[in-house]
């Protein structure tokens, strides 16, 4: 769908909107974030070893790191004609995955067949989005006790029109602003659109370099891992061999959480961070509920 058919589309915010008989079914969160790799056994020792997750792998060739029962991170090799992203898919979880895709169908947006409860549809930058119903991969996960974080909280990319996103975001699927700031004071570079039905966000990386190298693209393109206090995570890493310097770092990011940043061997960033703000909050408030161990579904 172009911008400007979004446009011309009548729409209530954050409420469901009924379109030919069809309303929006609740968006609890992330259910899974895919990246691509070049190397499988340097993946594998990132996601395995470093961050601590059990690996599965599917008959179609993606490794599935188990984060919880209910959410993973994917791995899949990268494509011969590979793109300059690395980050290929964010997924949310929806409690009806047919409904959903009616309801997208309704408002005139391309949507992929329905696979073991989930399908996909691209979002006004081309930005592959899934949704999976809940449970889909109930018992297919397998579980480490060696992992740093148990929560996708939210993920990001690098967004080019703001308006746009916001109307597939915001205006169709009923995200809500949970707190947009910037490097400095008077800018928004950072916007955190949050899930309509829980507390995963997804964040937009706005204000970049229009040719960004793939250190900066794969900073902008990255997924985030809650934990309660970041020195659980920092001795979790430690414990499973994280030896840089990165894997003690910590620092206050603008919205008042504690932060520390690795990058697989892909260059997407892994970003851990607090669930509620111990420090400054800059730029705008936190608007909408913190995330917890659990995430609401």
């Amino acid at each position: 769908m172009k911008f400007a058919e979004w446009c011309g589309v009548v729409l209530l915010g954050a409420l469901p909107i009924a379109v030919g008989g069809q309303t929006r079914p609740a968006i609890t969160g992330i259910a899974f974030v895919r990246v691509y790799s070049a190397d499988a056994v340097a993946s594998d020792a990132f996601y395995g070893r470093t961050l601590g997750y059990e690996k599965v792998v599917g008959a179609d060739g993606i490794a599935r790191y188990g984060v919880n029962a209910a959410q993973w991170l994917e791995v899949e090799k990268l494509p011969a004609t590979p793109p300059a992203a690395r980050l290929a898919e964010v997924a949310f979880t929806t409690r009806d995955a047919k409904r959903m895709r009616r309801y997208l169908v309704a408002h005139h947006v391309e949507a992929g067949n329905i696979e073991s409860g989930e399908f996909t549809v691209h979002d006004p930058e081309g930005n592959l989005i899934g949704f999976v119903e809940r449970d889909a991969m109930k018992g297919k996960l397998k579980l480490s006790d060696h992992a740093a974080s148990r929560r996708v909280i939210h993920a990001g990319f690098w967004v080019h029109d703001r308006a746009a996103e916001d109307a597939f975001y915001r205006e169709l699927l009923g995200f809500h602003l949970y707190w947009q700031g910037g490097q400095k004071d008077g800018q928004t570079d950072y916007v955190s659109m949050q899930v309509p039905d829980g507390t995963d966000w997804l964040e937009y990386m706005l204000n970049r370099s229009p040719s960004p190298n793939a250190h900066q693209l794969g900073g902008m393109d990255h997924f985030s891992l809650g934990v309660a206090h970041m020195s659980d995570a920092v001795a979790a890493l430690a414990r499973n061999g994280c030896a840089t310097a990165g894997c003690s770092k910590t620092q206050m990011g603008r919205d008042g959480k504690v932060q520390l940043n690795l990058f697989d061997p892909d260059l997407t960033r892994a970003e851990f961070m607090e669930f509620a703000a111990s420090g400054e909050t800059c730029c705008s408030a936190i608007l909408g509920k913190q995330p917890g161990e659990e995430e609401d579904r």
